[in-house]
């Protein structure tokens, strides 16, 4: 999963989030910081009793937040979401002994033992934010 320090970077960077389900997301209250959240349109949840696991369908989670604004939060991207952002400017992504090397068209690469966080890298880049190409 995308670093969360990296989230933060891109989403000052510009990075523009069209929510849709599946989403993940964090809330930027300190003592929320470590849990990620995803858009549904629908909780469900597991519940495991002595008759045999239930699915719950649940409007709201059980914990107290009822509702949080998007600008008090920030998205945490997928690879492919990441990918999309790149648009035209993706060239390829390989593995090699250390992780994943994203390449643009321009040749700038960018590496990461994580495969989201070397796709954040370069979406940075494109998004004219300072970023960690290989090399540099």
């Amino acid at each position: 999963m995308l670093d969360l320090s990296l989230a933060l970077r891109l989403k000052d960077a510009g990075l523009a989030w069209r929510t849709r389900p599946g989403d993940r997301f964090a809330v930027t209250r300190t003592e929320m910081l470590d849990d990620t959240f995803y858009l549904a349109d629908m909780v469900i949840e597991a519940r495991h009793l002595e008759t045999g696991t239930i699915f719950a369908f649940n409007g709201t989670t059980e914990w107290a937040l009822d509702s949080v604004a998007q600008e008090h939060t920030v998205w945490i991207p997928s690879e492919g979401q990441l990918r999309e952002a790149l648009g035209a400017r993706f060239a390829g992504l390989n593995r090699d002994a250390d992780g994943f090397v994203v390449t643009l068209t321009d040749g700038a690469r960018f590496h990461d033992p994580d495969v989201e966080n070397a796709y954040g890298s370069a979406v940075l880049a494109v998004l004219g934010a300072p970023s960690q190409e290989v090399g540099q």
